[in-house]
């Protein structure tokens, strides 16, 4: 009686896991078909669903995955890859997880992790042709990238350079400006000495001109006129002469007369 009941028990769990798995597979298909058709968002649905069924579902997982890949949900799609990664020991099925991992770190602009992904895919399926071409692509991008970094580098450098040169004939320009407004000054210093000086010699002139006129409008003597004015001076100092002569003698008279007079 044991043994029916444990029969009968097994056969009851084996009909209730066919008919999950039919579940299972039901959601699959629909999700396929609408993958096929395009319809990302609702194939998801449908996987979630297959997931529901069955967690363990390696196909539903992975269909998953490239349905979040075609949404553009890169981050939530690698995470979908990594977690199947994890458990699944078929090297054929690593291969393409790490395959579709390599695809959804190469839109993500993580090259250098895409590369890895890919080379670790070709450990496990050496002979995927899609894997080898991809890897290469993700190489020439690589380099591609890296030519753009140097080129922008170079041109930070010439940028610098053309930088430090502007400053260095702004500075000049300035410095030129300055030596420039220099002289100008020392011109214009040097002209209104020039002027001052000018003036002074200009006004001495000036007053030398006038003093020559002055001179020059003064009346001059003839020499008969000088000759004239010289006899008469002459002629005035002599009659002082003689007046002087005649007061001496009168005080000599004098002085004489009174010594006789004492005797």
């Amino acid at each position: 009686m044991k043994k029916v009941l444990l029969i009968f028990i097994s056969l009851i769990c084996l009909l209730s896991m066919e008919a999950v798995a039919q579940k299972e597979r039901k959601f699959i298909r629909s999700g396929n078909e609408l993958f096929e058709g395009e319809k990302f968002e609702n194939s998801e649905v449908e996987y979630r669903k297959a997931l529901d069924k069955k967690i363990n579902s390696y196909e539903a997982g992975f269909n998953l995955g490239d349905a979040l890949y075609k949404q553009k949900k890169y981050e939530e799609a690698l995470k979908q890859f990594q977690t199947l990664a994890v458990n699944e020991k078929d090297p054929e099925k690593l291969g393409h997880l790490f395959h579709n991992m390599g695809n959804t770190l190469l839109e993500s602009k993580k090259i250098d992790e895409s590369i890895e992904a890919y080379k670790q895919s070709l450990r496990y399926n050496p002979n995927s042709q899609e894997t080898k071409y991809n890897l290469e692509y993700a190489r020439q991008m690589k380099k591609k990238q890296e030519e753009e970094q140097k080129k922008q580098d170079q041109n930070k450098d010439q940028n610098k350079d053309q930088k430090d040169q502007d400053k260095k004939d702004q500075n000049k320009k300035d410095q030129d400006k300055k030596d420039q407004d220099k002289k100008d000054q020392d011109k214009k210093d040097q002209d209104k000495k020039d002027q001052n000086k000018n003036k002074d010699q200009q006004e001495k002139g000036d007053k030398d001109k006038d003093k020559q006129k002055q001179q020059q409008q003064q009346p001059k003597i003839s020499k008969e006129d000088a000759k004239r004015l010289l006899e008469a001076l002459e002629n005035d100092e002599k009659k002082v002469q003689e007046k002087v002569q005649k007061a001496k003698a009168k005080a000599m008279k004098a002085k004489k007369t009174k010594i006789k007079k004492d005797w």
